[in-house]
């Protein structure tokens, strides 16, 4: 866990009293709902999974997720489900918060930390009486060089108001690969209630971090009682460095670049933690009344911005691979960029009880939707200033038709909407609009043939571009790892901005971010 100190005590007290004060106002179930009837909800977030890795969508022969591809056949696989950012924080936000973290200014990590007075999924279920635990990547505090420990120095007591602890996760398990600050054990004992350090051993198969955050999953849920739980589980995979264990390694023989074999390996132990965790609790009686959801937090990188190819032959420890050996296809693209491989994710949601099984969703949806479904699940009441939709109407099973709406993204130099079958694409001088009912593979700029629907398009992107924290549509040249994706993934010279292809609207302020890299 990386944290950075750059605020002041003075900063962190007024912090947290705002939070104390944000989190005051109890929520109880509504009249005639017991706690006990309420579903419990699970979710999984993978790190930089590509489009192409999950079985059930068939894109790929050396792809094993059997425990992810029966979750879905026992719920609903979203094909055209999105994340809010192609970057892990930004991403995790939206995610956890149910809004666009454009409106709190977090469009890329350099924003962190996620802002004290947002709410998160877990602020919300912990107040209405569920139990509330989390375990894995975090990356919501602060980007730093310094690690998170137990002697309580200036540095930790600064990032502990933006840990897990402090942004409604009662118990907590987090770390990303052998060092995790935690108020419980793998056992199920009790901690420290602020966590202590737990330093697991990289040399023991046993102590594999993948495994571990699986563990950490089963020890909350063993902890329960008959109060409602919320767990989010987040694995640090396939993120680089690539590392797994010969269990898993094995599955996977054949020729193959070593790195895509470390990756399918890795999703190979996130497939079978998802097994496990299922597994306990249809032994608990809870499987039918448990909401899952799983999804990436955005797509794979590829590392086309370093000259690499596929094939990379660094070790798959070295983290100058830039490839994490995960892929997007059939989408365009790669982590970072707002075409369809950096925000077009796996996305699958499980309910027994209240959903059909084997549906397949062909709807857009987002990660903002999780906290609006599963706090409507809750029997809360809803909130006017999360941007995500209640999708339990639409995925129940005699579902109501779901109406259009629009979806947005802003990171870095980019910015798009997607509106129906019509998405669109802002990078500086990059202009780019698909039909991707037609075209899912974002091959065909088909800007000057529709001009009427670029501007309406670009009239949809200035105005929500404008409700955002800096307001405006970037207005600044791509940055070095831009400048190699764009000509890299949309070669046609036609997909650049020239004199017949309609411009941004008049007197549309812009603003000018910075080259977060």
């Amino acid at each position: 866990m990386n944290i950075r100190t750059l605020i002041s005590h003075r900063a962190v007290l007024a912090a947290t009293i705002l939070c104390f004060f944000h989190a005051t106002g109890l929520t109880a179930p509504a009249s005639g709902e017991s706690a006990e009837s309420r579903p419990n909800v699970i979710v999984i977030i993978s790190d930089d999974q590509g489009y192409a890795d999950l079985g059930l969508h068939n894109f790929r022969k050396d792809i094993k997720t059997p425990n992810l591809d029966q979750l879905a056949r026992g719920g609903v696989l979203f094909t055209d489900g999105y994340v809010t950012a192609p970057q892990c924080s930004p991403s995790r936000a939206g995610l956890l918060t149910g809004r666009y973290q454009q409106r709190f200014g977090l469009d890329s990590i350099s924003e962190l930390p996620l802002p004290l007075g947002e709410q998160t999924i877990a602020d919300r279920l912990r107040r209405a009486g569920y139990a509330t635990g989390m375990a894995g990547k975090w990356h919501l505090s602060f980007p730093s060089t310094v690690t998170l420990g137990g002697s309580e120095t200036a540095e930790e007591k600064a990032e502990l108001p933006f840990a897990p602890g402090s942004r409604g996760f009662e118990d907590f398990f987090w770390g990303n690969w052998y060092d995790y600050w935690a108020n419980y054990t793998l056992d199920g004992k009790s901690l420290k209630p602020q966590g202590e350090a737990i330093k697991t051993d990289s040399k023991n198969e046993k102590d594999y971090y993948l495994d571990v955050q699986t563990e950490a999953a089963f020890s909350f849920i063993r902890r329960q009682g008959k109060k409602p739980f919320f767990f989010y589980l987040a694995y640090l995979a396939p993120h680089t460095p690539l590392i797994a264990t010969k269990k898993y390694l094995d599955r996977f023989p054949g020729d193959m670049p070593e790195r895509r074999r470390t990756a399918l390996a890795m999703m190979s132990a996130m497939d079978e933690g998802v097994g496990r965790i299922t597994g306990l609790l249809k032994e608990k009686g809870l499987l039918d009344n448990t909401i899952i959801v799983y999804l990436s937090d955005n797509g794979a990188p590829l590392g086309v911005h370093t000259g690499s190819t596929l094939e990379d032959i660094l070790p798959t420890w070295d983290p100058k691979g830039m490839w994490d050996g995960s892929l997007n296809e059939p989408a365009r693209g790669e982590k970072g960029m707002l075409s369809e491989g950096g925000i077009r994710v796996p996305f699958i949601m499980s309910w027994p009880a209240r959903l059909s099984k084997g549906t397949v969703f062909r709807e857009p949806v987002i990660a903002l939707d999780v906290a609006s479904t599963v706090i409507a699940a809750a029997n809360l009441p809803p909130d006017p200033n999360l941007d995500g939709v209640n999708l339990l109407p639409y995925l129940a099973k005699s579902g109501a038709a779901m109406p259009g709406r629009d979806i947005f993204w802003r990171f870095w130099n980019q910015t798009a909407v997607r509106s129906g079958d019509w998405k669109m694409i802002v990078a500086a001088d990059y202009k780019l609009l698909f039909n991707l009912k037609d075209d899912p593979g974002e091959t065909k700029n088909v800007i000057a043939a529709h001009a009427d629907i670029a501007k309406a398009l670009e009239l949809k992107l200035a105005a929500w571009n404008a409700e955002m924290k800096p307001p405006g549509i970037p207005r600044k040249p791509l940055n070095p790892q831009e400048d190699k994706w764009y000509p890299y993934y949309f070669k046609d010279p036609k997909s650049r901005i020239s004199p017949d292809v309609p411009q941004l609207p008049d007197g549309v302020q812009g603003h000018r971010p910075g080259n977060r890299n």
